[in-house]
């Protein structure tokens, strides 16, 4: 099923089910076209956005999408959406000052509107959306309060540089906790694969007994109470690797395995009978560092260095050359994937 974003002209407070359309802007929402995947938070870029559409036929007729509700966004109230829901019942709004008047909205509503991205269908980005919000009035005044109030002088075009990928993805999970344009480790993918580290699909496919590194966002960590082992599944972009640690072993990276968001785990492949792939641990590390720099990757125009990155780097690089977070972040920042599911 493919999953369309938060918008101010369609969505509701709840998630909905509604048609998708097989052309148009809709169906081709972001920069990719999402498929909802089990991890129920992890969404996967497929196909290209601006591949012709075939011809309808009757397997795609009645083909329908999850429009994200207002409830995904972060702080966003459920008295605001019914505000929005009923001023829509008009006709549609046109712009941030229509949605502001209409649905009488204050400045926080607006703001998280936009830091969602939730002002896609009046063409508005998320930078300039913000931007505009901003500058909108708390309250519209009323018709003699505006006829006294003096003009506004027009503001030149401020020029807003565009939004790197890699900062609009992790806008989207700290909002959101989701992201409909691309998954963490594919911007990521570059870096890693200089290490010399696979990606899932790629350790499913390798042979049974050979020694591989690969990484992932966790998803699962459960250790039976009983049982002499830990059982990890990691995902990237690719797919997703089930590793096993051996009890003996857990003291060692107790804390990489129970903390680690972005994990990096080195072992073996192990291929069942029945065609099951496990990856029999040796070390387990914590990448998670590496998630603080998805916010300047451009897979387009990546961004200058620092001038003084090379003598006096902002975070010095651990042991394993991964950055550790800074001492002092946005409060925000502390979340910028959501929580695996651990089983004890």
């Amino acid at each position: 099923m493919k999953v369309v974003g938060v918008d101010v002209n369609e969505s509701r407070w709840d998630n909905q089910i509604e048609p998708l359309p097989l052309t148009g802007g809709a169906a081709r929402l972001g920069s990719a076209q999402p498929d909802l995947v089990a991890a129920g938070w992890a969404l996967a870029a497929s196909g290209e956005p601006d591949r012709p559409t075939p011809a309808p036929s009757r397997k795609r007729e009645g083909r329908i999408a999850l429009r994200l509700g207002l409830r995904q966004i972060d702080g966003f109230r459920a008295a605001w959406a019914d505000a929005i829901t009923t001023a829509r019942a008009s006709g549609p709004f046109t712009s941030i000052e229509d949605v502001a008047r209409r649905a009488d909205l204050p400045p926080a509503a607006l703001r998280l509107l936009a830091d969602a991205d939730g002002f896609t269908s009046l063409g508005i980005g998320r930078r300039q959306a913000l931007w505009d919000a901003r500058r909108t009035p708390a309250r519209q005044l009323d018709l003699f309060a505006a006829m006294d109030a003096p003009e506004l002088a027009a503001e030149p075009d401020p020029a807003l540089p565009a939004m790197a990928l890699g900062e609009h993805v992790v806008t989207d999970y700290q909002l959101l906790r989701l992201s409909l344009r691309a998954h963490p480790m594919a911007l990521l993918r570059e870096a890693f694969r200089r290490e010399g580290i696979k990606s899932c699909a790629e350790t499913s496919a390798s042979k049974n007994g050979s020694r591989v590194r690969t990484a992932g966002i966790v998803l699962v960590r459960q250790r039976p109470g009983n049982g002499k082992a830990i059982f990890i599944t990691i995902e990237d972009e690719s797919g997703v690797t089930n590793a096993v640690l051996w009890e003996r072993q857990f003291e060692r990276y107790r804390r990489a395995v129970m903390t680690s968001r972005l994990m990096l785990i080195e072992g073996e492949v192990q291929l069942s009978p029945e065609g099951i792939v496990h990856l029999m641990a040796s070390r387990i590390i914590d990448r998670s560092a590496d998630l603080l720099t998805l916010s300047t990757i451009d897979t387009l125009h990546p961004p200058p260095a620092r001038a003084d990155e090379v003598t006096r780097p902002q975070y010095p690089r651990g042991q394993h050359g991964t950055m550790p977070a800074p001492r002092s972040r946005h409060p925000r920042d502390v979340r910028v994937l959501p929580k695996s599911r651990d089983f004890h």
